[in-house]
């Protein structure tokens, strides 16, 4: 059966209307539940018939990768144009130079402008630019609500819960057993902010990849009888911060630059 090669090919086909009628929030979340075999591509309503009918054999083959990353990037970029950036300065009590707004990105500025362009020191990940972006375009004035819950609570967060943890908890886990020395100095080199004793971890830290999205990391050192455990948490405002797409990412941009300096200063 032939396959689609990323959600990006599958969102083109769609109207772009976030109509919801799918029970879906967004049509690009409606491409990445049918790229990843949740949905069938026949359940968006207001696709033609002859495209349902061109497209009814092709099936999803994972989460967004690489290069959906990049094609979403491209795709939002172009929402940035179409925002006031001092407004959305004001209103994340953000910088504002030079028709740029400057945002907080792990203790780090990331420099946006009107085109979506982003200027900084450090590397820029392809994980890390779409967070971003919609920080500008969706974070409200309202304060986060200072509850953890973890991914699969979050109300987008079920459909993906799986790979979540997979691709990223796990992962993260495995570079804490690897690099334990390393990983404690992790809230330092992310100006994070650590907090000794939540959930009576051994090692537990705030991290903010964004300013008004902070995220718990919990990890449990394995023990005689007992395996190592690693959970990550966020605060219950995240979704309408930022929205589940970005929250995911999130995960894929924070693993991306622990495994680097793990295998640097490990």
């Amino acid at each position: 059966m032939p396959e689609f090669a990323n959600a990006m090919e599958i969102f083109k086909l769609l109207n772009k209307s976030n109509c919801k009628k799918c029970n879906e929030k967004t049509c690009l979340a409606f491409a990445g539940a049918v790229y990843t075999g949740k949905k069938h591509i026949s359940e968006c309503p207001d696709l033609p018939k002859e495209i349902i009918a061109r497209y009814a054999d092709k099936k999803g083959r994972g989460v967004a990768g690489v290069e959906d990353a990049k094609a979403i990037i491209e795709e939002i970029r172009k929402k940035i144009s179409g925002v006031n950036l001092e407004d959305a300065a004001k209103k994340l009590k953000a910088p504002f130079k030079n028709g740029k707004i400057t945002i907080k990105c792990l203790g780090k500025d990331f420099t946006v402008d009107s085109k979506g362009n982003i200027y900084t020191d450090i590397h820029v990940n392809q994980w890390i630019c779409v967070p971003v972006f919609n920080y500008i375009l969706k974070a409200s004035e309202m304060p986060v609500f200072d509850k953890w819950i973890p991914f699969r609570e979050l109300e987008g967060g079920k459909r993906w819960q799986h790979l979540f943890g997979q691709r990223f908890e796990k992962s993260l886990k495995n570079i804490a057993d690897r690099y334990t020395i390393f990983f404690e100095y992790v809230v330092e080199i992310f100006s994070g902010k650590d907090i000794k004793t939540h959930y009576k971890a051994d090692i537990s830290f705030v991290l903010y990849p964004l300013p008004k999205v902070p995220v718990l990391i919990c990890y449990w050192k394995a023990e005689t009888g007992f395996a190592s455990e690693l959970n990550i948490f966020f605060d219950s405002s995240v979704e309408e911060m930022i929205g589940i797409e970005s929250v995911y990412m999130i995960g894929g941009g924070l693993i991306t630059m622990f495994e680097k300096l793990a295998l640097r200063h490990g």
